[in-house]
């Protein structure tokens, strides 16, 4: 069992009017086997703190701690951080010219493992990915992320997940963009990954209607840099009727 903890974070960034503060005093733990689910308004810092777990350099951390099994995260190279079992599904996917699928995936499974997969083994597994999200196997001909269509760029996403084979898989907003066809192949793709037992996810998203998919653990909203509120899945079902008014109000006053 793994355990990735996070303590008081506060995170800024650099703006033109100086540092700005985003999350602040950010609590949260995530263990194997748990799906937790963090929701909130546009602005409110989810993707933050998922680039900041991740290691982008944009995000200054400037007090707290995150750690996976003890190990202080904040000190690794973001390298450091996927060996050690973490990853991140980007919200943006960026298009990489001139490098294929094939060779993306097997060049990270590389740096991620300490050594290259057998070929044909490895060969077999894409395939068997690709197969299962929906894509033919001449995808892994296709340059990373170029020319993909919304659907296509997540579907790879969640195909780099099971290779790669993460202890904890960050989702950054996977369901935008995505029509209700590619939000099922999605969220089965998620759902196999979390069905191995030993995973932990961290799904962030503004809407509920992937949680109709995959059943969350718990569910964190998120307003103002902070948890305002944590609850299960019926916490989803509260945002979902009544949004998040509430938690806004109860921020500005305070």
């Amino acid at each position: 069992m793994s355990t990735l903890e996070i303590r008081d974070l506060h995170v800024s960034v650099e703006t033109e009017a100086g540092p700005k503060e985003i999350l602040r005093g950010v609590n949260l733990t995530v263990r194997s086997g748990e799906t937790h689910a963090i929701m909130g308004p546009n602005g409110s810092g989810k993707s933050t703190l998922a680039y900041s777990i991740a290691g982008h350099p944009k995000y200054q951390i400037t007090r707290g701690s995150v750690t996976l099994d003890g190990e202080d995260v904040l000190s690794l190279s973001v390298d450091e951080r996927a060996r050690a079992g973490l990853f991140l599904a980007m919200q943006y996917p960026v298009e990489v010219a001139g490098v294929s699928v094939a060779n993306f995936l097997r060049t990270a499974k590389t740096a991620v493992d300490g050594k290259a997969p057998n070929l044909r083994s490895w060969v077999k597994d894409v395939n068997g990915a690709l197969e299962k999200l929906g894509m033919g196997a001449d995808f892994a001909q296709r340059n990373v992320n170029e020319g993909f269509s919304g659907g296509e760029k997540k579907r790879h996403e969640i195909a780099q997940l099971e290779l790669l084979d993460p202890k904890f898989a960050i989702l950054d907003e996977t369901d935008s963009g995505l029509d209700i066809d590619a939000l099922k192949v999605v969220s089965d793709g998620v759902n196999r990954f979390h069905g191995k037992g030993d995973k932990g996810v961290l799904l962030i998203t503004h809407y509920t209607r992937i949680l109709r998919y995959i059943t969350p653990d718990y569910v964190h909203v998120f307003v103002d840099g902070r948890v305002a509120e944590e609850g299960g899945p019926e916490l989803a079902e509260k945002l979902e009727a009544e949004g998040y008014a509430s938690y806004q109000k109860a921020g500005a006053s305070s």
